[in-house]
């Protein structure tokens, strides 16, 4: 068991960035919890046992690597401040079954990754990210298929409301229908902005995302799906006739986005925001027919 006190006491979080003179960097978002009880029940959330391998994006200092570390077999932390790395080897100089990587989550090959440490097993992902970053990795990650059993991240209060949201509600949107086709969404806690240090103005919460084995729709173009997708949701206030008519992405006229609507059992002045993620594969699925 490692000698040195944990990072979630604030004053040994304290105690280092002194140490090492560590300023927060606002580009890349960094809030470093200080809560053991919310770094468990993260850790209980994702599931970690020693059988698993877990990639954390944005270990920081290393506050929830050390606990990773405890449950998981093998634990590679991705960290793009090279500020942080020797901090790092600091807080982790106990821990022999940690490699952190110097790297942009969003330009690693995560596969190859996979490939080389865990011999193709799917992965689990921990990660407390910078809020404006955090749809671009999640989208990144399930787009690219890596094997992923699930991904449990810390986001805005409101994004994890409108990740799990469905149609008719103020929260439902391109987000909600994105990851509701590649995962099972589950609240595991609330958090407090008074949980981190420095204090962020939002409360936050942690959300695990479960792969779907198969996604439980069939579209035969997931690209157009969720380009259609997008253009009912970027004029979420016009008729999806319209709003599809407007999206230079889409390569169809009004005629036929209405009679493909018409054949789909829907009102042509129906809007995006009502429809299931059901009806917009159907949707899809007709228009690929047809064009």
């Amino acid at each position: 068991m490692p000698m040195t006190e944990k990072l979630s006491n604030p004053q040994k979080t304290i105690e280092i960035i002194k140490k090492y003179n560590f300023n927060f960097q606002k580009k890349f978002g960094q809030n470093f919890l200080i809560d053991a009880h919310v770094l468990q029940k993260i850790i209980a959330g994702a599931g970690v046992t020693k059988e698993d391998m877990v990639v954390e994006i944005g270990p920081g200092i290393g506050t929830m690597t050390q606990y990773l570390a405890e449950s998981a077999g093998t634990v590679v932390a991705v960290e793009i401040d090279k500020n942080l790395l020797p901090i790092l080897e600091e807080t982790l100089a106990d821990y022999d079954n940690v490699t952190v990587i110097n790297e942009d989550i969003l330009k690693l090959d995560i596969q190859k990754l996979v490939d080389e440490r865990n011999g193709g097993k799917p992965i689990k992902v921990v990660a407390n990210l910078p809020y404006y970053i955090t749809t671009p990795i999640i989208m990144g990650l399930f787009e690219s298929h890596v094997p992923l059993e699930n991904m449990t991240v810390m986001v805005q209060k409101e994004v994890a409301a409108r990740m799990r949201s469905g149609p008719g509600t103020k929260d439902y949107g391109a987000l909600s229908l994105a990851v509701q086709y590649y995962a099972d969404p589950y609240v595991v806690a609330n958090v407090p902005c008074n949980c981190f240090m420095p204090r962020p103005n939002v409360d936050s919460a942690v959300i695990r995302l479960t792969k779907h084995e198969k996604p439980p729709v069939y579209v035969e173009d997931e690209t157009l799906m969720f380009k259609m997708i997008r253009a009912a949701f970027n004029q979420r206030r016009k008729t999806l006739v319209n709003a599809l008519n407007n999206s230079p992405e889409i390569q169809a006229d009004k005629e036929l986005i209405q009679t493909v609507l018409i054949q789909a059992g829907l009102l042509p002045t129906v809007r995006g925001e009502a429809l299931t993620l059901d009806q917009f594969a159907d949707i899809a699925n007709r228009l690929c027919k047809i064009s």
